[in-house]
C-alpha cells in the first residue's frame, strides 16, 4: 500500500461539530475505498482564501495522512467530488 496526503477544504463558517462530521466522513470514505487513516488533523483554522470558493470567503483546512491500494485512489476521488461539504480537495502521493 502507498502513503498518501489528502487536504480538504471545509466552510469556516460552520459550527465546529459539524466540520468535525465531515472530517469524519472523509476518513471513513477513504476506509470503505480500501484505505488505513494514519493520522487526521486541523491544518489551518478560518483562512481567508485569495479568491472565493463556492462564495465562501473563508475555509477550514483538513490534513490526513492515509495508506490505500493505487487502484482505490480514482474511487476515492469520485465519491469526494460528490461531496458538497468539501469545498476543495487535493490528494498527493508521498
Amino acid at each position: 500500500m502507498d502513503k498518501y496526503e489528502l487536504v480538504g477544504i471545509v466552510d469556516a463558517t460552520l459550527v465546529q461539530e459539524e466540520k468535525e462530521r465531515i472530517n469524519k466522513e472523509v476518513c471513513d470514505t477513504i476506509v470503505k475505498c480500501g484505505g488505513q487513516v494514519i493520522n487526521s488533523q486541523v491544518w489551518l483554522d478560518k483562512q481567508k482564501f485569495f479568491f472565493r470558493m463556492k462564495k465562501r470567503p473563508e475555509g477550514t483546512y483538513y490534513l490526513i495522512n492515509f495508506e490505500s491500494p493505487k487502484s482505490a485512489i480514482t474511487n476515492l476521488r469520485q465519491i469526494l467530488r460528490i461531496n458538497e461539504n468539501l469545498l476543495r480537495f487535493l490528494i498527493v502521493k508521498i
